[in-house]
């Protein structure tokens, strides 16, 4: 039914604001996301222990030869929130990254040095193929568990700037530092593991 002229001009004011509150929700949802990028860094800057996201992240598909079996990879998606209880070294790489290549070899010593005493040690593959990650995982025997983080979205959650970039989650489930880039001394990593496991308020 065509519109009466008393309708004409609130169908004109509908169609002009329809797009300007389509813009303005897009506008709103990028702030809120942007807050939440900056929230954990600036949290950590003032000394506080910001909750870890409640994410659930997924794991490399099954059925790759060298990614399952003997390296222990999970099979099934991981849930942040499910590791409270845990003190948990949380490393952002991707196959692509070179320093992450020299770091793969520390994480995988914390591993194996403080996972009897119950410290996780979790790879979050992000910006990244599958394919080539996979073959990073073979190449480095890295046996810590691994997840998947193709879109990034998990990164922008810990507010990561790059990798490699580590965050270190106690058994309370809240972040109580990072390294924000490479880290290839040993002893940095022992003093981190080691804080962590002592349940300190900060790691270096």
């Amino acid at each position: 039914m065509e519109p009466t002229p008393r309708q004409a001009p609130w169908v004109a004011w509908v169609g002009l604001l329809v797009p300007v509150l389509a813009l303005l929700a897009l506008f709103a949802a990028g702030t809120l996301r942007h807050q939440e990028r900056l929230h954990v860094g600036e949290a950590l800057a003032r000394g506080e222990t910001p909750p870890v996201p409640a994410l659930t992240l997924a794991p490399f598909v099954a059925g790759h030869a060298g990614v399952r079996g003997s390296t222990g990879q999970p099979a099934q998606p991981v849930s942040l929130q499910a590791l409270r209880g845990h003190p948990v070294v949380l490393n952002f790489w991707a196959s692509w990254c070179e320093p992450c290549k020299e770091e793969a070899p520390q994480l995988e010593q914390v591993w194996r040095t403080y996972r009897d005493r119950g410290l996780i040690v979790l790879g979050v593959d992000t910006h990244d193929l599958e394919t080539p990650a996979q073959a990073f995982i073979d190449r480095y025997k890295i046996t810590y568990p691994n997840v998947r983080d193709p879109d990034g979205s998990t990164a922008r959650a810990f507010g990561a700037t790059g990798v490699p970039e580590t965050f270190f989650v106690g058994a309370d489930g809240r972040i109580h530092g990072k390294f924000p880039g490479e880290q290839v001394d040993p002893k940095a990593w022992s003093e981190a593991a080691s804080g962590l496991l002592a349940g300190r308020a900060h790691v270096p």
